[in-house]
């Protein structure tokens, strides 16, 4: 087993483990109400992130720092080679009139010139405005005008038009450019005559006090706020992971570190990820969509040594696999080995962290059983040299974690947000603890205030909104960051997120609910797609359930039921409805029977970012989805 073997081998470098040692601060009650990492990198002091193209072509030119898509195959793109990409693209921003300190919006989907084009902003001068290729008209009018950005990079015609469409009003539209219309090539040939010195000069003036990038919020609680994020910010942050992490997936592994980034790179995560890879010469490739279904054979093709993702991606993979044991009547089968994961995987962590004494030979062998016939089939869904993963944006269900550590692939868990430069915390190398998502990153102290609200305060944190002083004031006190998510400190300071404050459901009995614990169950076993658990000022708690599209078509196969079945009729449908109360049963197995989900009720439609009730990074805006489906939910409370 390689998570086996890879564990065993850390065992013994403890050097790697002991690197950073978290600092404790306890109440006079002896909880845990603060938890501080000392950093591992030094604090950046000269330069900006717009540098590190440039610095890897002078100290390694030939060595491979991206793969991209080309002819069908995936090309590499050495450091020299990248670094000059990023000159040309920044003299034709240049040229066509980009400021020091201007604004550049990239809109579009995960892919090369994504990275090409952050970085040539940054040599520019300039400060990436990024914005979701699925963002509306009105999304972008009020992004661009806020930010006041005079130019836009869009991938598509449509995205071209959705632009067109949303600033058509503003004094002065911006000028686009289109990648599928040749923008690179464009902004390339509009550059020739600009001097390369220009470019250095304009690299040189920036500082870690720089402002690099001006992130939108995804807008969950109403108009996104655009958060402002320094060099040094995005120092701190890649800077610090890549310390952390990169010496057990290069030096325990064995391997070339290598990864697929197919989240969107207009989310802070997936920005960090691609400038960490490039401060850590990871090569890294690039893929423009998370749906599972398109996203396995780009997987399977390209082989990545870890990934980062978030949990819709591990449920789904668990999910096919289930299917996949289903269609060929080993359902039952696949029910076992999950079970059995889950067992080993607790036995196994408990032994190396010296809780116990590890897997009796009656479930290794039982595990080695399943690693036959299951896991191996897990390890290729995810290209078959995947050991590491890391999972971000909302909790990843604790047994779901195990049954992916019996599998071969330990997913670290992590939690952030865009004002935090990505995650605040992360699970450290050789110390896993699923069902937490981790201890700081380097650099970093977590406080939980008297209310239960997580505080956040380093280098990592954003020091304003833009153009929104209140809002700065409102978040900020001392440098501690008020994320509005609740959570708990352990003993040794991990924090586990319990819940969002403004989320809090609170029955007509006075009994505290947070829907969090209960939606994260319901969404990681299928055939559930999307949820929302409702309860405030009510008697009990229900819930709304949508049904995965995938889950359905499988559900329907299975008994041999017509694939064209109408929704309308399988969400009256007492076998579905059976099959959705045993999911409904696992998520209450988390709360106390006051806090469980007393009713439910299937809906026909879906939550997407298409009609508003999802953000693009995948999380339920809960005030569009109890406004669309007020009518169901007094249903649900007889009326």
């Amino acid at each position: 087993m390689g998570v086996r073997k890879d564990l065993k081998q850390a065992k013994k470098r403890t050097d790697l483990a002991d690197r950073a040692t978290v600092e404790i601060t306890k109440d006079h009650h002896g909880a845990v109400r603060e938890a501080r990492m000392p950093a591992l990198a030094p604090k950046a002091a000269t330069g900006s992130i717009a540098d590190l193209p440039f610095t890897n072509a002078a100290e390694a030119p030939d060595a491979v720092v991206l793969r991209r898509k080309e002819h069908g195959a995936w090309q590499p793109v050495t450091a020299a080679a990248f670094a000059r990409e990023v000159t040309a693209v920044a003299k034709g921003l240049i040229a066509a009139g980009l400021e020091q300190g201007g604004r550049v919006a990239v809109m579009s989907r995960t892919r090369y010139e994504w990275t090409l084009l952050d970085f040539a902003i940054w040599a520019a001068g300039g400060r990436t405005v990024p914005v979701y290729a699925t963002s509306s008209p009105e999304q972008i009018e009020w992004i661009v005008r806020d930010s006041a950005t005079r130019f836009v990079v869009v991938e598509t015609a449509e995205n071209a038009a959705a632009v067109a469409t949303g600033t058509a009003d503003h004094p002065e539209p911006p000028r686009v450019w289109q990648l599928d219309d040749g923008a690179v090539s464009e902004l390339t040939a509009q550059g020739r005559d600009i001097p390369d010195d220009d470019v250095t000069k304009r690299r040189a003036a920036l500082t870690a006090d720089t402002v690099a990038t001006i992130c939108y919020t995804s807008g969950t609680t109403g108009r996104p706020k655009g958060c402002v994020l320094t060099h040094g910010n995005l120092h701190a942050e890649a800077a610090n992971t890549v310390e952390l992490l990169h010496p057990i997936f290069k030096e325990i592994t064995g391997q070339i570190a290598s990864t697929l980034l197919f989240l969107p790179l207009a989310h802070i995560l997936g920005r960090t990820i691609q400038i960490a890879c490039l401060m850590a010469r990871i090569e890294l490739g690039h893929f423009p969509s998370i749906k599972p279904e398109e996203l396995r054979p780009a997987l399977r093709e390209f082989r990545p040594t870890f990934l980062v993702g978030v949990p819709y991606l591990f449920e789904k993979i668990h999910g096919t696999g289930r299917a996949t044991a289903e269609r060929i009547g080993r359902g039952a089968s696949f029910d076992r080995a999950h079970r059995i994961g889950v067992r080993f995987g607790e036995a196994h962590l408990d032994k190396f962290l010296g809780r116990g004494k590890g897997p009796g030979p009656g479930l290794y062998a039982a595990w080695a059983l399943y690693d036959l016939l299951v896991y191996r089939r897990i390890r290729k869904e995810l290209g078959g040299r995947t050991r590491y993963a890391i999972s971000g944006g909302s909790p990843l269900d604790r047994d779901l974690n195990l049954f992916f550590y019996a599998a071969g692939i330990i997913v670290y868990e992590g939690y952030g947000l865009t004002e935090t430069t990505a995650a605040a915390t992360i699970v450290p190398p050789l110390r896993p603890r699923p069902g937490t998502v981790g201890l700081p990153v380097p650099g970093t102290a977590i406080r939980i205030a008297d209310d239960g609200e997580v505080l956040i305060k380093g280098g990592i944190v954003f020091g304003a909104y833009w153009n929104n002083p209140e809002a700065t004031d409102a978040a900020l006190t001392d440098d501690w960051f008020a994320t509005g998510d609740l959570g708990a400190l352990d003993e040794d300071g991990y924090l586990t997120i319990t819940g969002r404050k403004k989320d809090i459901l609170v029955t007509s009995g006075g009994k505290n609910v947070s829907p969090a614990v209960l939606e994260d169950r319901l969404r990681s076993r299928p055939p559930v797609g999307q949820c929302l658990v409702v309860g405030d000022k009510r008697p009990y708690v229900a819930a709304l359930i949508t049904l995965d599209r995938e889950d359905i078509t499988h559900w329907l196969y299975v008994r041999g039921m017509p694939a064209d079945t109408p929704l309308s009729e399988l969400v009256r449908d007492p076998r579905m409805r059976d099959d959705v109360q045993k999911v409904v049963d696992y998520a209450n197995q988390a709360v106390s029977r006051a806090e469980s989900i007393r009713a439910f009720t299937l809906v026909e439609g879906e939550f997407t970012e298409e009609n508003g009730l999802l953000t693009p990074s995948l999380k339920v805006k809960r005030h569009a989805a109890l406004t669309a489906y007020a009518k169901e939910i007094e249903e649900l409370y007889g009326g």
